[in-house]
């Protein structure tokens, strides 16, 4: 490492995680879990009036009144029911479940969860996923016993997804693994594409043409900020296309504190909810969540709160609606910035983004940069990270020649913590250029 290098303190882009970059937590999330944890704080005016009604009402429903007592494996029938009627308002009325949903450790855990329940045949199991992927997918898949059959997003449109690519994906594995399900982003992580309705719809069809489970991640749903696009929910589509596919195709959506506005990464607590699957299987999926006892009660505290946040006329109303805007705002502030900033870089190429917290530029370099060891991808973030201390990620589920790389860089942040990052990453690019690939340019002034 350059311990010749001078930056103050190191930034984490690679990661999703937006508190540590210093955004703050939302209000009453944090009001509602100190009552619950401290209820004697509940006896005085410390605490908004809703904020305290809200712990009260969370505590009557907790084994002892106490957030330390165990709930059930797939959490508090309480908090699933308020994600369900979430649920069921997103929708457009669309009937949910609490039955059918599933509190867990992180959305994560459900997605080993539906592995174990798809892929327990004989042979080879696989399942679709898109190309690009969030990062952990083909490890977690890997580890799971389970092949990754990727299927290219294409870029240059907006990172679409086209039927027939999945129609020469899926004909090309057949012989070879067994594909169980196919695995959808939206929106999209890392690319921040947004699906629209015809988009879900063909992928809905071709689910229910080759017999494969639908696993979506939806964890981004709350952060679309460009102006046009509207997220739709795969269960939404779903129950309004009617036969045959409203009752027959199979569904597992996602969705997490951890990701989007909330940014709750150390609750470590998601939900999952199953669509057209048969009583006998939630129910081994319920066996199966048994061994972690029960997910985070202060997670599902939180999770109650996102699924059912204060509402006009409610003290905490303004507050809370006012975080939530602000965060949006610097979100799409950010974005914008950010990718101006970065295709004004030699080299760099980024499509616009429509939501979540990544962007995702594209890197092309001259082979003379490409070393008998190191990609460029490789190199660069290395050095970036020795040189400036900013760390970002490489998507190593997306293939590319190795001259080329894309990035992963999260932008949910302090607006000068971007900037500071922004400045460090011109002045490596230029130097790196100069030394790597004997190109020197006289650097713009970009404003920081």
């Amino acid at each position: 490492m350059n311990m010749s290098a001078s930056f103050e303190k190191l930034l984490d882009l690679s990661s999703g995680d937006s508190h540590t970059a210093g955004m703050k937590p939302i209000t009453f999330v944090r009001q509602v879990i100190a009552g619950c944890l401290y209820p004697s704080v509940l006896q005085s005016d410390a605490l908004p009036p809703d904020a305290r009604l809200r712990a009260q009402m969370l505590l009557q429903h907790f084994d002892g009144g106490s957030i330390g007592s165990y709930t059930g494996s797939c959490g508090s029938m309480y908090v699933r029911n308020t994600i369900a009627k979430f649920i069921s308002l997103r929708d457009g009325g669309v009937p949910s479940s609490p039955e059918q949903v599933f509190i867990t450790v992180e959305a994560q855990r459900g997605l080993m969860v539906m592995m174990r329940l798809l892929c327990q045949s004989e042979g080879v199991s696989s399942v679709m996923i898109p190309d690009p992927a969030p990062h952990s997918l083909t490890r977690l898949l890997e580890w799971m016993g389970v092949v990754p059959v990727p299927y290219r997003l294409q870029e240059q449109c907006g990172w679409s997804l086209e039927r027939a690519e999945l129609n020469r994906v899926i004909k090309a594995s057949r012989g070879r693994s067994s594909p169980r399900a196919i695995y959808i982003s939206n929106p999209g992580n890392p690319t921040g594409h947004v699906q629209c309705r015809e988009s879900i719809e063909d992928v809905i069809r071709f689910a229910a043409d080759e017999d494969l489970f639908l696993l979506v991640n939806e964890v981004y749903q709350n952060t679309v900020f460009a102006d046009g696009p509207e997220f739709v929910s795969y269960k939404r589509v779903l129950a309004e296309m009617g036969d045959p596919y409203s009752e027959s195709v199979q569904l597992a959506s996602l969705h997490s504190l951890s990701n989007g506005i909330m940014g709750e990464c150390g609750f470590r607590t998601g939900y999952m909810e199953l669509v057209n699957v048969d009583r006998a299987v939630m129910l081994y999926a319920d066996t199966l969540l048994t061994g972690d006892l029960c997910p985070p009660v202060i997670g599902q505290i939180a999770l109650d709160v996102m699924a059912d946040p204060p509402r006009p006329g409610e003290p905490s109303y303004a507050l809370y609606t006012q975080e939530v805007a602000s965060r949006l705002k610097t979100l799409k502030c950010n974005v914008s910035r950010a990718v101006e900033f970065i295709n004004g870089l030699p080299g760099f190429s980024c499509q616009s983004v429509q939501s979540g917290v990544f962007i995702y530029p594209y890197l092309t370099l001259p082979h003379s940069a490409v070393t008998h060891s190191q990609s460029v991808g490789s190199l660069y973030s290395r050095r970036l990270l020795e040189d400036q201390g900013v760390c970002v990620g490489i998507n190593e589920d997306h293939k590319h020649s190795r001259s080329c790389s894309h990035f992963r860089l999260c932008v949910l942040m302090p607006s000068d913590e971007l900037e500071e990052a922004l400045r460090r990453l011109r002045c490596f690019h230029f130097q790196f250029l100069k030394e790597h690939c004997k190109i020197t340019f006289s650097a713009p002034q970009q404003s920081t």
